[in-house]
């Protein structure tokens, strides 16, 4: 039986697994958790199942060493528990090494409610949710992700303000004072890092003329569209949301080429110059790399190699650039991050000071670049190696 139909059957609205110490032993027998343990190398993973709202989330907080776990609010509907427990524990790792990278005094962690195909998000529904988001009292701290906006961040922090001073939720609207949707943020970096990657290949930063195969045409998908079409780069895009293709197509008309593809697979073998992968995780693998067509992947999706070891060699034996996704995609959670400071110190959030931030994404690719052609490893190796030196020190 899943976790969280156990959950519903024996009336559990709350299972923990705390620094090795398990709140309902009897779920060590349990088929999922079995299956997730090889992902498993977290301080806390908790399931919450609200009846009121069938509501099902689960938050994974893979590190708190350098201070309180920061992550996103996936809401989702994951053909299965297993798949969901999965991406919530990948996710929250690649936090960690993200967080640490960028020199952030956090940890990693994320959060997951999964939708049932019935199921449509809600305002009780992220209210319930932000009701056990409290019981970690502050050791996790919150924002937008795939499936949810800075409307939903307001729900939650309204609910959140009941209960505890604490800081839980942030990348709020800005009239609640928050700093809003962190999407901008976010594209900023992946477009500045693309020209850190155009300036290793190309020779030059200037992507003018360049194609760009853009996969995922989201919150960070349109911003990074409206930025490459300003620099005059050509686009190829593709996203299951039709509507979405076609607002790309109107904002490139008479300025660059952009052509739409739709078929499966299509995107990894048209030929381009940078590959963006801007939708969800694990797109890049056995069956996608051998198509791929271009000598740079950058892109906002999160954990985009399918197997990190296997598919990050598979890229560097075919000479591709790869710019690790933890490290290029950071704009978003560094603004999060900037929020959570100012907010606890009782300061004003600043935005200049954010993307002064931001701008040392650039220094981290070249120093990732650099590292990788000296030792001869792939970049994606070069960035855990980097991440993990400084998850060690606090004062990075």
């Amino acid at each position: 039986m899943a976790i969280f139909s156990l959950m519903q059957k024996s009336n559990i609205k709350h299972i923990s697994w705390v620094k090795g110490k398990l709140s309902h032993e009897f779920i060590k027998k349990n088929v999922v958790w079995k299956n997730i343990q090889k992902h498993f190398e977290h301080e806390e993973l908790h399931f919450f199942y609200d009846k009121k709202t069938n509501g099902r989330f689960t938050i994974a907080v893979h590190n708190t060493f350098r201070g309180p776990s920061i992550g996103g609010l996936r809401v989702w509907q994951f053909k299965t528990e297993e798949d969901a427990i999965i991406d919530v524990l990948r996710l929250s790792k690649a936090m960690t090494y993200k967080n640490a990278a960028v020199g952030l005094n956090h940890g990693g962690g994320k959060a997951i409610i999964w939708l049932d195909k019935n199921q449509k998000k809600s305002r009780p529904l992220l209210r319930a949710f932000a009701r056990s988001l409290i019981k970690l009292e502050g050791n996790f701290v919150t924002g937008e992700d795939v499936g949810t906006s800075e409307q939903d961040m307001d729900i939650m922090q309204e609910e959140v303000k009941k209960y505890t001073k604490k800081v839980c939720v942030v990348c709020c609207s800005k009239k609640t004072g928050g700093s809003g949707n962190p999407s901008p943020f976010t594209a900023y970096g992946i477009y500045d890092g693309m020209k850190v990657c155009a300036k290793r290949v190309f020779g030059t930063t200037d992507l003018k003329g360049k194609t760009i195969a853009l996969q995922g045409l989201g919150n960070v998908g349109w911003v990074l569209a409206k930025h490459l079409v300003k620099t005059r780069a050509n686009l190829i895009i593709t996203d299951i949301d039709k509507n979405k293709v076609a607002k790309v197509q109107r904002l490139a008309k008479g300025k660059v080429s952009c052509k739409a593809v739709f078929a499966d697979h299509q995107i990894y073998s048209e030929k381009s110059d940078i590959f963006s992968p801007c939708a969800l995780g694990g797109i890049l693998n056995s069956k996608t790399v051998p198509l791929l067509k271009c000598p740079i992947i950058a892109g906002s999706a999160n954990n985009q190699l399918w197997d990190e070891k296997k598919d990050g060699l598979a890229l560097h034996k075919k000479d591709i650039l790869y710019a690790p996704d933890f490290i290029i995609n950071a704009g978003g959670v560094i603004n999060a991050a900037m929020e959570y400071a100012a907010k606890t110190k009782g300061k004003l959030y600043n935005e200049i000071e954010v993307y002064k931030k931001i701008d040392e994404i650039s220094e981290n690719l070249n120093l990732i670049f650099d590292y990788s052609e000296k030792e001869n490893i792939p970049t994606s190796q070069a960035a855990i190696k980097i991440a993990e030196e400084r998850l060690k020190n606090t004062e990075v």
